[in-house]
């Protein structure tokens, strides 16, 4: 799909209202995979899941963007709460499409998207859409760099890895 200025610019310009929106910035504070938080890893998906998405006709590539932001817009860390533990992979998935109608009003398009990123492990929510599949496996893509990479080399390259998600098309 080839985009033209004005919707390059559009999703640039909702990329970065979330890149600096002072209830996503709460997710810096959320452990992730191996040294990244929620909010570096949702970036990298974001970017990755428009990246895949272009290589569609007739996608929509905003619902993408946004779902692929807020899929781990859950707020809490789930390795310090015992209750929050069991379940978290099943769980996560609804809290952030919740909290996501919540705090941003998003449509169901986007909810269903957040609810299936986790499959096949949430086996109830299979990823129906070509977006939920997009963003499903930019989701896993991601999460297994950082899982595979070592702290000591993410602490090395934090300053490239945050330029990186400063900006949606950048490289």
């Amino acid at each position: 799909m080839k985009l033209t200025i004005e919707e390059k610019n559009e999703l640039e310009q909702i990329y970065q209202e979330f890149l600096n929106n002072e209830k996503i910035l709460k997710m810096k504070e959320i452990p992730m995979h191996r040294g990244s938080n929620c909010y570096e890893h949702s970036f990298k998906v974001a970017k990755l899941a428009i990246h895949r998405g272009l290589r569609h006709k007739n996608v929509n590539l905003k619902a993408i963007l946004v779902a692929s932001i807020l899929h781990d817009y859950y707020l809490y860390d789930w390795r310090k709460d015992d209750l929050k533990k069991k379940g978290h992979g099943n769980k996560h998935p609804y809290i952030a499409a919740n909290n996501a109608k919540d705090d941003f009003g998003v449509d169901e398009q986007v909810a269903k998207i957040i609810k299936s990123h986790m499959w096949p492990l949430n086996i109830k929510e299979f990823p129906n859409s070509t977006e939920a599949r997009i963003v499903s496996l930019a989701d896993k893509h991601v999460a297994t760099v950082e899982f595979s990479s070592s702290k000591k080399y993410k602490e090395n390259k934090r300053e490239k890895y945050l330029n990186n998600i400063s900006s949606l098309f950048a490289k």
